[in-house]
């Protein structure tokens, strides 16, 4: 099953216009800081890499919509380039508790821009930048009103029913049960307003 951007943009207008529908003092609007560990789903025993950015929240006490930017840059001298990613991730999130202990789920679309550029001499820079789905899920600890201290775990770049990717032992399963490519841990504290 495949989502069109046209579905996810309408997906988005509703969360955005349930969101404003929200009384003005039950909604809340907050900006914070982030630290994200990512690593690719390869057969490749490869350590996590650190990414720093923040995120925006606004929201009700139930559901919320998050827009988190994050950065990574690498010098790699040996291939004389400088790798930089930026991931821009928006997510719709749903609390399944209200308090000062709040589990949530999430999902929504994220678009991955990466640029490789030489450290030194001729070159050009190029830049790509992909699509790709996330879920997870994940705690946000409120000790009062006006502050967010979260974590949460994320799939990247999800898949849903390829059929050159069958599960294996499962066979009826294969167009339901998503696969990834990737996946995140997110610590981050929230400012709201």
């Amino acid at each position: 099953m495949r989502v069109s951007p046209h579905r996810l943009a309408a997906a988005l207008c509703v969360g955005v216009v349930s969101l404003l529908a929200v009384t003005p003092a039950a909604a809340q609007f907050g900006v914070g800081a982030r630290l994200a560990w990512v690593k690719g789903n390869s057969r490749v025993d490869a350590d996590s890499v650190r990414f720093v950015g923040g995120q925006i929240r606004i929201g009700s006490p139930r559901l919320a919509i998050e827009v988190a930017l994050d950065s990574h840059s690498e010098e790699l001298p040996l291939l004389n380039q400088k790798v930089s990613e930026r991931p821009i991730q928006t997510s719709l999130l749903l609390k399944l508790a209200t308090g000062s202990l709040q589990p949530y789920l999430l999902a929504g679309p994220g678009w991955y821009k990466r640029s490789v550029e030489p450290l030194e001499g001729p070159g050009e820079k190029l830049t790509t930048t992909e699509f790709g789905w996330h879920a997870g899920g994940g705690l946000e600890v409120r000790p009062n009103r006006h502050v967010g201290i979260h974590g949460d775990y994320r799939y990247t770049f999800l898949n849903f029913g390829d059929e050159d990717d069958k599960v294996i032992g499962l066979p009826g399963l294969s167009g339901i049960l998503p696969r990834h490519r990737g996946s995140m841990w997110t610590l981050g504290a929230t400012v709201y307003f």
